[in-house]
């Protein structure tokens, strides 16, 4: 039965569709990334500790600094990096920890960091800045798309600190989360909202 089966040519192209779509199924899930882990190790930003404004004097005047012959105190310009807002990775479709943060170079760039990031890998996964808000479970998987985003580029591994420039001129104060999006699902992998440092 089965030597028959074999001499027919419609069973050489029926295995031939068959093996073609398990190739297709295969390269389309890449479900070995969720077994196998890409880990990063770049460098951070040193961050110095974030400036506080001056209080304001009697009569709303600003206060004076030491010395300063009755000038309005300046805030001092951070001779580094500093951090301009941060926050904790939830676990949306994958677990996912770890926390994220914005800084602010010495020469005025921004960068996203991602700090001790721990999710899974998995396809066509890239690292979105959004409008959307951060929710926990199955509620918060799918939102990220819905608004306005900025695109960081590819996650460069699931596990490990990385950082992303920020294009010039992109409005952080609209951008208040982080997604660990995968693209060919649409789905969040994991989340974290950007809170402003004090």
């Amino acid at each position: 039965m089965i030597a028959r089966l074999l001499h027919k040519p419609l069973t050489w192209i029926a295995a031939a569709v068959v093996a073609a779509g398990a190739a297709a199924g295969l390269a389309w899930f890449q479900p070995w990334k969720l077994v196998t882990d890409t880990e990063v190790d770049e460098t951070l930003s040193a961050v110095a500790a974030t400036t506080v404004p001056a209080a304001p004097g009697p009569a709303g005047t600003p206060t004076t600094g030491p010395g300063s012959a009755g000038s309005p105190a300046a805030a001092p310009t951070p001779a580094g990096p500093t951090l301009v807002s941060r926050g904790d990775f939830v676990t949306h479709e994958h677990d996912t920890s770890g926390s994220a943060r914005i800084v602010r170079t010495a020469d005025g760039r921004h960068c996203l960091e991602l700090v001790g990031l721990d999710t899974s890998n998995g396809p066509d996964l890239r690292v979105w800045l959004t409008d959307q808000p951060v929710r926990e479970g199955v509620a918060g998987w799918r939102v990220f798309d819905d608004g306005r985003r900025v695109e960081l580029g590819r996650l460069k591994g699931n596990r490990g600190d990385q950082a992303y420039d920020i294009p010039a001129g992109t409005d952080l104060t609209a951008l208040t989360s982080v997604s660990i999006w995968c693209k060919r699902f649409s789905v969040s992998f994991g989340a974290a909202p950007l809170r402003a440092a004090a």
